[in-house]
């Protein structure tokens, strides 16, 4: 138990440090806006890449993305794709493959999403399984909690909080994830943003 509050303790001040005058206290999170923010996927260390060349299946494949951000493909070689879009990548190998095949036309598809760090929804502390998770439009707190499988049986879920860069400086926000999991108050699933961080301490009996 004093093992995991150290571990706890020493992730929540990395955290905190980020940020070059620390984090404000800015109370709750907003209630959602009308509209959730249209964000282009990024492609990250991680993913896997389906590369598919009209016509020409002998250059069509599947690669995972390294954890350098770049991917070798055949006539293709060390091609960064890391925080670029799809499309983008899809361009960038058509120049590369028009050196040897004529007018190419490549289509790039994105599986086992990770995407790059700024997009993820990161969550420390006392969730079942802690873990980054691609954000998702219209992504909700109930969302990730239901990624991360939940609560232990030692979380404050009342006391956990959001932090959340807001005109360039680091804020960290209130959450209720007692209230939104074991009472079912549907008003504190708040929406989640990309690039958040959910800390979820633990419980002091």
């Amino acid at each position: 138990m004093r093992r995991r509050a150290q571990v706890l303790g020493v992730l929540i001040a990395l955290v905190l440090a980020a940020g070059c005058a620390g984090p404000r206290y800015g109370g709750e999170v907003p209630a959602p806006s009308a509209a959730a923010p249209d964000i282009d996927y990024l492609i990250g260390p991680g993913d896997t890449i389906q590369i598919f060349v009209w016509r020409n299946p002998e250059v069509s494949t599947s690669v995972p993305v390294r954890p350098d951000g770049k991917i070798s493909v055949p006539l293709v070689e060390d091609l960064p794709v890391a925080g670029k879009t799809p499309t983008q990548v899809a361009r960038e190998i058509e120049q590369v493959l028009s050196r040897y095949i004529r007018n190419p036309v490549v289509t790039v598809i994105v599986s086992g999403f990770s995407g790059v760090f700024s997009q993820q929804v990161r969550v420390v502390g006392q969730a079942a399984q802690p873990q980054a998770i691609p954000y998702r439009k219209g992504m909700t707190l109930l969302d990730v909690m239901i990624a991360v499988g939940g609560l232990t049986d030692f979380a404050a879920g009342d006391k956990a909080s959001i932090v959340r860069v807001v005109d360039g400086k680091q804020t960290q926000l209130r959450v209720h994830l007692d209230r939104l999991l074991r009472d079912g108050d549907v008003s504190a699933n708040v929406p989640v943003l990309p690039g958040d961080i959910l800390i979820i301490p633990e419980a002091w009996f």
